[in-house]
């Protein structure tokens, strides 16, 4: 009689695993099993993948409800290996942004991601990899941001980007820059001025970590017409005493914290004034949009503000080198 029950090992893959709360060092590149697909869910083939501030905080032990050890990562761009949906045949190039990546269940740090289909984006395009995995995240949340904000192209409105050196930052300011928008930015940082200005920012306005009103007012006596706030509770209500009456102020981040010791609405609210909110969470499978981001890309309408490309196994300097604040644009990890 034959015995069957010998399969042999599984096949492996290589991932990077956040094995408890911590510092850059907690994160190990192992070998796991490589999932297996399931009804609702295909195998990804990870090419790519950006670093993000929300992982920072993730393997740092400040995403709630994240049981350890986990493979982060909140986004991934690759090629469907073994497929559970007609419409995403084996093959196909894909991109993959939150709905629980990299919390809820495993995500983008490895080789191969068992993901929704739902989450699926299929994406027909030339560029490299390092590039395409660049985008999802960063610009769909900036595309999504400058839609809450209501921003019409070619308008002569005026945008404040707050945070204007993270990959958010930048993708809106490079978006804003391309339909004729007077962008201020601002830094903390003189020596990043430049990557400021060569995506198209008309004004840079350094910043101490106080309140930038008066340096803003200098250059638009009357403030901005919309604010998008990449930096979040620290600094919501100096965006609301400068942006004019009327006008509009987006958070679409938490750069430096998550909560506003005190708020009340109606004193802290100008009349008129719109405070409102983009979630990136929103962003899931915005097929469409991100194929119209992909295009102006390829066309070179739009920068992909790639800033360094590190490998799988150097995850840790890379999650070093996100956290020094040295990064002017995105950070992407090729497996």
């Amino acid at each position: 009689m034959t015995d069957d029950s010998r399969t042999g090992p599984a096949p492996t893959m290589r991932a990077a695993v956040c094995t408890r709360p911590g510092a850059p060092d907690v994160l190990e590149v192992r070998a796991l099993p490589i999932p297996a697909v399931r009804p609702g869910r295909s195998l990804v083939r990870v090419r790519g993948f950006g670093l993000n501030r929300s992982e920072l905080r993730t393997r740092q032990g400040h995403s709630p409800n994240v049981r350890f050890p986990r493979v982060l990562g909140i986004e991934c761009v690759g090629t469907v290996a073994a497929s559970t949906d007609p419409a995403l045949p084996e093959g196909t190039t894909v991109a993959a942004v939150m709905g629980g990546m990299g919390r809820e269940f495993d995500g983008g740090y490895a080789e191969y991601a068992l993901l929704p289909n739902e989450l699926l984006m299929p994406v027909t395009t030339t560029l490299p990899w390092e590039v395409l995995a660049a985008l999802p995240e960063a610009y769909l949340t900036a595309q999504g941001a400058l839609d809450t904000l209501r921003i019409a192209p070619q308008s002569k409105s005026r945008l404040l980007i707050r945070g204007g050196t993270a990959s958010v930052g930048m993708a809106a300011a490079t978006i804003a820059a391309a339909h004729g928008i007077e962008i201020a930015a601002n830094t903390r940082q003189p020596g990043k001025a430049g990557a400021l200005t060569g995506i198209g920012v008309h004004h840079v306005v350094p910043d101490d970590g106080g309140s930038i009103a008066e340096r803003v007012h200098a250059i638009w006596p009357g403030g901005p017409d919309h604010v998008l706030d990449l930096v979040g509770a620290d600094t919501v209500a100096d965006s609301l005493r400068l942006v004019r009456r009327g006008g509009a102020v987006c958070v679409a981040g938490s750069l430096r914290g998550w909560l506003i010791p005190g708020f009340e609405p109606i004193a802290m609210i100008p009349s008129g004034t719109t405070l409102t909110a983009f979630h990136s969470k929103d962003a899931e499978g915005s097929a469409g949009t991100l194929a119209r981001i992909v295009r102006e890309i390829e066309a070179g309408g739009y920068r992909p503000n790639l800033d360094r490309v590190f490998a799988l196994d150097d995850i840790v300097t890379a999650h070093r080198y996100l956290e020094s604040d040295e990064a002017a644009g995105k950070v992407v990890v090729l497996p």
